[in-house]
């Protein structure tokens, strides 16, 4: 549940496009401290677009992205490594590595000043590949694992970093049925007991629903709606952002369920 206070992120009318193509138009909204945030649309709508913006991977064109208070700008790129993490959907690596050796770059932000890792380093990497569930694959190469263990992996790499903000694009899509159960827990376990803030993108509006505090909608580059799953998760406003007809049903608690598309 997200924690009273100044906002984590603050975008103001943020636009940012490739080649002349906008692929986000004036998005305006606030991330609070604590909160989880599911990015959902359909494919092209925007979503890792924004993660990257947040990441400083890409500057806006215009408006202006604010983290605590400050404009994101500002904020120097290993000073916001310390606070933010992200885990790409994918990630060519330069060079082989194992997945300890890929676990302990993610100490990076917090050995300014040395040259090599420090028994607490190495604490905190083990304590993240065990949360990750990646430990006793410590010494694979990472160019070895199936999709599932990589995503895991690179997961872990994000935890060691101890971020305050944790950005996920697509962090279920190579996952088993059991080892999302296990995300899914542990983001949720992330962010009640240390108070993280998390930011995902997924496809799957169900698990998204579930996990969410709030969703966030896009389509085209805008934002359709922002606002809890019951009002996010609704047949008319998925109808608009995805321009099809979308059967939803209601359990009786209240919980939306999106069934499919109506053919």
């Amino acid at each position: 549940m997200a924690a009273a206070g100044p906002p984590m992120f603050e975008a103001k009318g943020v636009e940012f496009g490739y080649g002349g193509v906008f692929r986000l138009s004036g998005a305006s909204f606030e991330v609070a401290d604590g909160e989880i945030l599911g990015l959902v649309g359909p494919n092209s709508s925007g979503k890792t677009t924004l993660l990257r913006l947040l990441s400083k991977v890409h500057v806006p064109d215009r408006g202006e992205i604010r983290y605590r208070g400050r404009p994101l700008g500002t904020v120097g790129r290993l000073a916001l490594a310390r606070d933010v993490a992200v885990v790409p959907q994918e990630e060519q690596l330069a060079f082989s590595v194992s997945v300890e050796e890929l676990v302990l770059m993610g100490r990076f932000p917090r050995s300014e000043g040395r040259l090599f890792e420090g028994p607490a380093d190495l604490a905190r990497a083990r304590e993240a590949m065990v949360l990750a569930g990646v430990l006793e694959l410590g010494d694979h190469p990472v160019d070895t694992l199936a999709g599932g263990e990589r995503q895991r992996a690179l997961l872990a790499r994000a935890l060691a970093q101890e971020p305050r903000v944790l950005l996920l694009d697509e962090p279920t899509s190579h996952l088993d049925l059991l080892h999302q159960r296990h995300l899914v827990g542990l983001l949720r376990r992330l962010n009640r007991e240390r108070g993280m803030t998390v930011i995902f993108v997924s496809h799957d509006l169900n698990l998204a629903g579930e996990l969410a505090d709030r969703l966030l909608l896009l389509s085209g580059g805008r934002v359709i709606r922002l606002g809890p799953p019951r009002e996010v998760l609704d047949e008319a406003v998925l109808e608009e952002a995805y321009g099809c007809p979308v059967w939803v049903e209601r359990l009786a608690s209240g919980r939306p369920v999106v069934l499919g598309v109506r053919l």
